[in-house]
């Protein structure tokens, strides 16, 4: 599972004109599933996710997490992150999960962070979204399991 997570002060998500999540301040992680991926390697992602001491503690330094600050969450499947562009001009998804397997863990995914944590909110599986942000820092990391 790879995930590319960004500090952010808002985020929302909007399909086709509707909102299907958003969050204040928190992190927007935007998520791929790989074919290979396990339960232990989702657990594993979301505790790294909730865990992950990107935001400022009183001496400015990165030293809270999300679990910390009790942050808003907001997880987009975005499959495009696992693309191999090794070489040519145009990304292979073929290191990408098809999406019959990629939704189930995608969703596997998300109650494995409701169940750790308040505010999770997505946008939609298989859906052209929008995805507005404003970045926090700008505060952007790229998360592997």
């Amino acid at each position: 599972m790879i995930a590319l997570i960004q500090r952010v002060t808002e985020a929302e998500v909007t399909v086709a004109g509707e909102s299907t999540g958003k969050i204040g301040a928190g992190l927007l992680a935007l998520v791929a599933a790989q074919p290979d991926d396990t339960d232990a390697q989702l657990e594993k992602m979301a505790e790294k996710l909730l865990n992950y001491r990107v935001f400022a503690d009183d001496d400015g330094k990165m030293n809270r997490s999300l679990r910390d600050t009790g942050g808003g969450l907001l997880l987009v499947s975005q499959f495009t992150l696992a693309a191999d562009t090794r070489s040519g001009l145009r990304p292979s998804f073929s290191t990408a999960a098809r999406p019959e397997l990629a939704e189930p863990l995608f969703e596997t995914f998300v109650e494995m962070c409701r169940k750790r944590h308040a505010g999770v909110e997505t946008g939609r599986f298989r859906a052209h979204m929008e995805v507005r942000l404003v970045n926090d820092g700008p505060v952007t990391f790229l998360l592997q399991t």
